[in-house]
């Protein structure tokens, strides 16, 4: 049963860092939830699906997509709208917008099973992380699953 669960971005991190960070707090199993498995760019490319799949491998840390807590294109397209009104880059938000988190509450968490998402892992996994590309939490739908999962299951959240 899991015992508690992490989040984790990309923005901000070397490639170094990052493992790093999985690696110290004995991560099991790294949940993609992401729609989009790819970042623009070679400073991220270390997190596109296949390279992030053979270096998490080689951590034996175990690799998850769940595309269906990823938010639609139109919910996304919400907060591309805030975005652009207050000028600022998806890298550097701070926290998401209402509209967006309400949207995203009523299309994806609310058909949210957090019993059957925990059935998805072996009942040894202790530890998860839930993957996004931001670096700020609050700016990402993950900080909103992470907030579900420890309402419904009782455990800790932890940023990295």
């Amino acid at each position: 049963m899991i015992e508690r669960i992490f989040t984790t971005g990309v923005y901000g991190k070397t490639e170094d860092r990052f493992f790093r960070d999985l690696v110290e707090a004995r991560i099991e199993t790294f949940c993609d939830i992401r729609m989009r498995r790819g970042v623009r760019g070679s400073q991220y490319a270390f997190v596109n699906s296949t390279r992030l799949q053979e270096r998490l491998a080689e951590q034996k840390i175990a690799y998850r997509y769940f595309p269906r807590l990823a938010p639609s294109r139109e919910i996304r397209a919400v907060q591309h709208a805030v975005d652009l009104q207050q000028g600022v880059l998806k890298r550097k938000r701070q926290e998401l917008g209402e509209d967006f988190k309400r949207q995203y509450a009523n299309e994806v968490l609310a058909s949210f099973d957090s019993q059957q998402f925990a059935r998805e892992f072996d009942s040894s996994t202790l530890r998860i992380a839930l993957f996004c590309v931001e670096g700020n939490p609050a700016a990402c739908h993950r900080s909103l699953v992470a907030e579900r999962l420890h309402n419904d299951w009782g455990v800790p959240v932890e940023h990295l």
